[in-house]
């Protein structure tokens, strides 16, 4: 009998213990989703801000004349800050500049129209904006973190805000500047004094020009074929494989394309990476395009800049 109610007080202690822990696990599992859904979102304002502010980047930097002479003077670049969202205390984007894409925190001024962004400061090129807003377009200045490690520490800033979207209809205009001035290549030519008939050797500088061909193949709309290509240049190749990324708003790392989109008024660099965005026959043409710029021979020829 003592066995029996022994038998019975450990089932019973068993059970209580049991139901404890259960209420635990139960109580846990009701506490976590109430605290899911009381879990406090906060609210994002200014939305009529949100979007990408394109435009020049200016600093001081050393610049090359028509005649080789280089002097220090205003350089300018194109930059993009896209404003992704903003709350009361923060806002959130990124800045894009020569294929660097770094994102920024910081603050909304209501009273002034004016923000003030930071990048993250692990790298040498990040700093702060501080840039005012008015209607569509901020101006304002950046300021390097790092002020030694950059050659233009103070920038300013003039941008617009834009509406980025893909379209495989844009292409270079037929006045835009085809050579490529940032990989010149010297070539040994001879020139014969008439008089004399004395000939002598001397180094000419010259750069790629395109062919009109960019303005006519389009990778985006057609798909391309061997035939399509195997008389293009290599400068003709590689601007029309990376009108591709342009139309996505790649951010260019190359000058020498970045040259030739941001003379057109649809280019707008929103990233660094727009892979996922290219639709599969702009992946295919990217994939001939490369087959064909390995091989392919560049025209050059003599300009004054």
């Amino acid at each position: 009998m003592k066995i029996f109610k022994l038998t019975l007080i450990s089932l019973f202690t068993i059970g209580l213990v049991s139901c404890k822990k259960d209420g635990k696990t139960t109580a846990h599992s009701k506490d976590s989703l109430t605290a899911k859904k009381d879990s406090v979102v906060v609210p994002e304002v200014y939305k009529e801000y949100y979007g990408v502010y394109t435009g020049d980047f200016a600093g001081k930097g050393m610049i090359t004349s028509e005649d080789g002479e280089q002097y220090e003077g205003e350089v300018y670049k194109k930059i993009s800050l896209k404003i992704n969202r903003i709350t009361k205390d923060s806002v959130y984007g990124q800045s894009i500049v020569e294929g660097n894409q770094r994102p920024f925190r910081g603050i909304f001024n209501e009273s002034s129209k004016s923000f003030v962004l930071d990048e993250p400061g692990n790298d040498k090129y990040d700093g702060r904006f501080e840039v005012k807003l008015n209607s569509d377009s901020l101006t304002g200045k950046w300021n390097a973190f790092n002020k030694s490690a950059v050659k233009a520490p103070v920038k300013s800033l003039k941008l617009v805000k834009k509406e980025f979207a893909y379209n495989p209809n844009f292409m270079l205009n037929k006045d835009n500047d085809l050579i490529d001035w940032e990989n010149p290549k010297n070539f040994v030519e001879k020139y014969t004094d008439e008089e004399t008939g004395k000939t002598e050797n001397y180094t000419a500088s010259k750069n790629r020009i395109a062919s009109d061909a960019v303005f006519k193949v389009n990778a985006s709309k057609q798909k391309l074929t061997e035939k399509d290509l195997k008389n293009l240049r290599k400068l003709d190749l590689e601007i029309i494989k990376n009108s591709i990324f342009a139309r996505h708003g790649y951010s260019f790392k190359k000058a020498t394309y970045r040259n030739f989109f941001e003379q057109t008024d649809w280019y707008i660099p929103v990233s660094n990476n727009v892979d996922n965005d290219l639709s599969p026959m702009e992946k295919e043409n990217v994939a001939l395009l490369n087959r064909f710029i390995k091989y392919a021979e560049d025209k050059y020829d003599s300009f004054g800049r």
